[in-house]
């Protein structure tokens, strides 16, 4: 009983007051994905300065679940170096076990907001490294955008 409330609690205070929520004029980055599930939208804007998330801010219009991941995740990636978040195969894995411990983990229910908060996130990197032309790098964040794509399709197949 304890830790729902916890969980509750964390949740709540995500969607009631969600940090980073807003556009970035002059963004380096940009993603807008639809959840497969609900049809909320997520839109994501990053600012990258040296390798680094500079800035990063959101929109939505979507549950307490929505509304609380893709909080979480812009406090989670702020200032960090895109290298610290990029970890091939891992990223995904990574940021959603961070998203979960913060929140204390999303409802059963909700499993498919926060995958789809970092899907626009990872998006959004890509379209940076699209901007600046690093092919290594796009390709690199393909392979984990296809892992997410896949994830939430093998998640559905088996509900």
């Amino acid at each position: 009983m304890v830790k729902m409330k916890i969980t509750k609690d964390r949740l709540l205070e995500h969607f009631m007051r969600p940090r980073n929520v807003g556009v970035i004029k002059n963004y380096d980055g940009y993603s807008s994905v639809e959840n497969p599930i609900n049809g909320y939208r997520t839109d994501i804007y990053i600012k990258i300065r040296e390798d680094k998330i500079e800035d990063i801010k959101f929109k939505t219009i979507g549950c307490t679940a929505t509304i609380a991941s893709a909080s979480v995740l812009t406090e989670i990636v702020k200032g960090k170096k895109l290298n610290e978040i990029i970890i091939g195969n891992k990223t995904f894995d990574d940021l959603l076990k961070l998203i979960n411990d913060e929140l204390g983990k999303v409802p059963d229910k909700n499993w498919h907001c926060p995958p789809t908060a970092i899907l626009a996130f990872i998006t959004a990197i890509k379209e940076y490294y699209l901007k600046i032309e690093n092919k290594e790098k796009i390709q690199e964040i393909t392979i984990i955008i296809d892992f997410i794509k896949k994830y939430f399709d093998e998640t559905i197949n088996k509900l």
